[in-house]
């Protein structure tokens, strides 16, 4: 190790503080995108609410979006030190924003370019939009924002496949956006502890007997095992990586019901079904949020989101397919693909709800109901989760799955 690594063998790197962000743009020759090169009376404002980044905020008005300056950690910030994690994420991070501006700029925010000596992206801000999840937590309603998911995910996932790219160019796409300590990361979180006795593990004293029996069930192991292998090896397409209700910002009426999706520092080449699945886990855990609080009109407008972004990505697929560069994918061919990935997706939806409740990284929608409803939540989707994975290859659509979500057909528990 040299005096310029960290222990786990990082570079050592600044970090941004808020006094150090305009004198950092005007270097990067950003300052101008605020309407002057001059760094008098800019505000910077830290907005960092997870473990990973931190996250300024810059505005020549208080009240007017400007940038978003977002520095990657070498560590997870709960842990310090102690947990190192890759800064070069924040390279598969602006690799999949040059992608999306391309592909999808309706749904992404502008990006303003990457500085590999800090792990350092700009983008524009959206700080006037609200996280999902936490306007989920509020009561608010999802309106149609899977809609917007779907089509997101079809336009990536087609351009950056065989579908989309001639095979020479899908190889080298699939050489540079390996993110093995970012995969890594996902194979233990959502196929991995959960589903075993782990230090990381926890759960609601309510549910302690179920987490014990769901542990111990060998067709749900074997299962996970399947999906597991199937994340580590199929790399169908350029994914986000960690599409949950965290990671997508949403704007009402006076914001042009905007849909902006954030933070894919996860981004890698693997199986397309995740994305959707980890957003259609997160849809039903809202669900079952507002079903134990009694309101299930709520419940089934947060489940539909799961036919709206199935049926967006499936159409959008569809729309595209005429444009593929390999014509020995015949349109029968497309049939079995699309039913591949719905498996696939209900699958990996049931590994992210899981480790929601049983596993690490939980969430408000669940942990921050009063009890009996937050015991009963955890359970309602520990079980949920459980048929997802092991009844993937029987629930033949939209309508199936969210009969169970909503509690009108979960079989296992």
């Amino acid at each position: 190790m040299t005096s310029d690594t960290t222990a786990a063998g990082y570079p050592v790197y600044p970090l941004l503080t808020p006094d150090d962000v305009p004198g950092y743009l005007r270097s990067r020759g950003l300052l101008p995108l605020l309407g002057s090169d001059s760094a008098d009376g800019l505000t910077v404002r830290e907005v960092s609410d997870g473990n990973l980044n931190r996250i300024f905020l810059v505005r020549r008005d208080p009240d007017v979006p400007g940038l978003a300056v977002k520095q990657a950690l070498p560590y997870v910030r709960v842990h310090g030190e102690s947990w190192p994690l890759t800064p070069y994420r924040a390279a598969a991070e602006a690799r999949a924003y040059r992608h999306l501006a391309a592909l999808a700029p309706e749904f992404t925010p502008a990006f303003h370019g990457y500085d590999p000596d800090t792990f350092t992206l700009v983008l524009e801000d959206i700080g006037q939009l609200r996280v999902l999840r936490t306007a989920t937590v509020e009561g608010a309603s999802p309106g149609e924002v899977g809609r917007s998911v779907g089509l997101y995910v079809a336009r990536l996932s087609f351009a950056t496949s065989d579908f989309g790219m001639a095979s020479q160019d899908r190889k080298r796409l699939i050489a540079e956006s390996v993110n093995p300590e970012l995969c890594e990361l996902t194979e233990a979180m959502i196929l991995g502890e959960a589903f075993i006795e782990h230090e990381h593990n926890r759960n609601h004293p309510g549910i302690d007997a179920l987490a014990k029996e769901l542990r111990a069930d060998a067709e749900l192991r074997r299962e996970v095992g399947v999906l597991r292998h199937r994340f580590m090896t199929k790399a169908e397409a350029l994914l986000h990586g960690d599409l949950h209700s965290g990671s997508i910002m949403v704007g009402g009426p006076e914001h042009g019901d905007r849909v902006a999706i954030i933070d894919p520092e996860f981004s890698f080449a693997g199986p397309i079904g995740f994305d959707l699945g980890l957003f259609w886990a997160n849809a039903f855990i809202a669900a079952i949020r507002a079903d134990v609080l009694g309101d299930p009109a709520l419940a089934a407008e947060h489940a539909a989101q799961v036919r709206l972004s199935w049926e967006a990505f499936a159409a959008e697929f569809r729309r595209l397919w005429p444009s593929r560069v390999d014509r020995i994918f015949d349109d029968a061919f497309l049939e079995v693909f699309l039913a591949e990935v719905w498996r696939d997706g209900l699958g990996f939806a049931g590994g992210e709800a899981m480790r929601r409740v049983i596993g690490y990284a939980h969430v408000p929608d669940v942990d921050s109901l009063p009890d009996p409803e937050q015991a009963r939540a955890a359970a309602r989707v520990a079980r949920l989760s459980r048929d997802l994975i092991v009844r993937r290859a029987d629930l033949a659509g939209p309508g199936a799955v969210i009969a169970l979500a909503l509690g009108d057909g979960v079989t296992s528990g």
